[in-house]
Parts: C-alpha cells; structure tokens; sequence
C-alpha cells in the first residue's frame, strides 16, 4: 500500500460521526429532503392563491383544498372586486409611492456614503462610521413618538413623504455599513489607476464603485424593498386614510372581514407577488451579494 493510499484510509477512519453522515445523506436523499421541505414551505402561498379565486359563498364550506377537486368554485370576479375597489387601488398606488422611493434613495445615500468611509480622508471618518453603526441598534418604536411630534411641528403627518423620510432614516445605517464593508474590499489599485487618468472622485464612483459593487446594491435593493413594501407598523403610526399602503388597507379589511372577504384573499396575494417578483428579478445579484467576501 502507498504512502497516498495510507493517508487516504487515515483521514476516512478519523472522520467525525457527524461528518461521515454528512456524506451519506449529499446525495440523492438530501436533495429529496430539501425539496420536501420547499414544497412544504410553499403550500400556505399556493393555498392563499386558490383561495383569492374561489367563490365567496363556498368559503363556509370548505377549506381552499376543495376547490383542487371541485374546479367549478373557482372565478376571476374577486380580482374584479378587488380592480374594483377605489381603496384597495388608491392603496397599491400609495405603497408604490412609498416604496420606490425609499428604495432608491437608502441606495443612492448609502452607496455614496459607503464609497465615503470607504476610500475618502476627511475629519472624523472612523468616529462618525461608528456612530452610524450604533445606529442599528436602536428600535424602531423608541422614535416613534419623537417623529410623531417632530412631524406634527413641520405639518408632514400623515402624507406619503413622511413615510418615505421615516424608512430612509432607519434605513441608512444598514445600508452604509453593509456597502462600506463591500467597497473597502475592492482592490486599490482600481482606485489608484483612475485617479492616475484624472478621474474625479464622482468618476470613480459611478465607473468603478458602482459597477463592482453591484451583487452588494442589488441585495440592500432587495432588503429595503421588502422591509418597506411589507411593513405595517411605520405605515399605522405616520399615515392617514388617504396615503395609506396596502398593509394597512388589508389590516382594516379584516375589521369588516364579512362584508370584504371577496377582496381580501387576492389583495393579499397582489401584496405577496409584486415583491417576490422583484426577489426573482435580482436573484443573481442577491446571491452574489450574499456570497461576497466569503471566498477569497
């Protein structure tokens, strides 16, 4: 027997318990686990799918299940009733209002800070990236009150943009402390070349930073749409009847939940669709972003 051959029998001897189940069970048999997890996963979604096309009058009578054997109880009317509903589509539009541009705008801020303490010297640089990371610490609803009344003083309460200026603020310091971290790993000499050509600081970051730092904007791009899109509590506190969003539009159907359960099942599937299709549009960038800095 070879030295190689020696070695080879060693190493599979002293293999831990756990290790060696491991690599037992990567092959087909944990494939088929996973995927028995991720149908799983998935029945609530598909179950509220056929529930927001099937007939009101047979909700007493069944669970969304009977309608996989009886197609019949299926109709399109509930999106008509929902298409139909003036504040169910006054708010879709406003959560788009809200959410768009506060999207846009932690990325743009965030990647210009980022690209900031990342590569830029000016006065204070470390002190003030360490109290934008202390700023993730603090919760959402101690500032509720202090906005409330800040807002009431600048008469903003309860428009869209003081919706948009609450998820920017809490937004931000996640958002330059995730881009900082990627920008401070792109190579130098980068850096160096194109200011050697005579690139401005603004040059650079739109033709270099911005290109390569990519996977890390498309993911914050991802997290802050759905934490906006989805959230209720900033929605309750700051907007009123006429700006605000699909959660709590939904939220205030349930109080009348016998006279709008037509509208109910598909304005909560239209809410879970739009942001898993912006997930599934920048999946390639999420993945990249997430796996950034994990292999050197």
């Amino acid at each position: 027997m070879s030295a190689s051959d020696t070695d080879l029998l060693t190493g599979a001897i002293n293999r831990s318990l756990p290790a060696r189940l491991v690599a037992r069970v990567s092959g087909g048999l944990l494939r088929l686990f996973l995927v028995a997890v991720a149908l799983l996963w998935m029945v609530p979604t598909f179950g509220l799918l056929v529930e927001s096309f099937r007939n009101p009058a047979q909700y007493a009578n069944g669970g969304w299940w009977d309608a996989l054997v009886h197609p019949a109880q299926l109709t399109a009317g509930n999106y008509v009733a929902l298409l139909q509903n003036s504040t169910m589509m006054s708010s879709f539009v406003n959560t788009i209002e809200i959410t768009v541009p506060a999207t846009v705008l932690v990325v743009l801020v965030g990647s210009a800070a980022g690209y900031a303490f990342a590569w830029m010297q000016f006065p204070g640089r470390d002190a003030v990236f360490l109290i934008v990371v202390g700023l993730l610490v603090i919760p959402i609803q101690i500032a509720l009150i202090p906005v409330v009344k800040l807002y009431a003083l600048m008469g903003i309460s309860g428009s869209i943009v003081s919706v948009v200026i609450f998820h920017v603020g809490f937004g931000l310091p996640f958002a330059i402390f995730l881009l900082r971290n990627y920008f401070a790993g792109i190579p130098r000499d980068l850096m160096e070349a194109a200011r050697m050509d005579g690139a401005s600081e603004a040059r650079i970051f739109f033709r270099v930073i911005l290109p390569l730092g990519m996977p890390a904007i498309a993911s914050l791009a991802i997290f802050q749409f759905l934490w906006v899109w989805n959230d209720l509590l900033v929605a309750l506190v700051f907007s009123n009847a006429s700006s605000q969003p699909i959660t709590v539009a939904l939220a205030s159907q349930t109080r009348q939940f016998g006279s709008s359960i037509d509208i109910l099942a598909p304005g909560a599937f239209v809410s879970l669709v739009v942001p898993l299709i912006v997930f599934l549009a920048f999946q390639r960038y999420f993945v990249q972003g997430v796996m950034a800095g994990s292999v050197k």
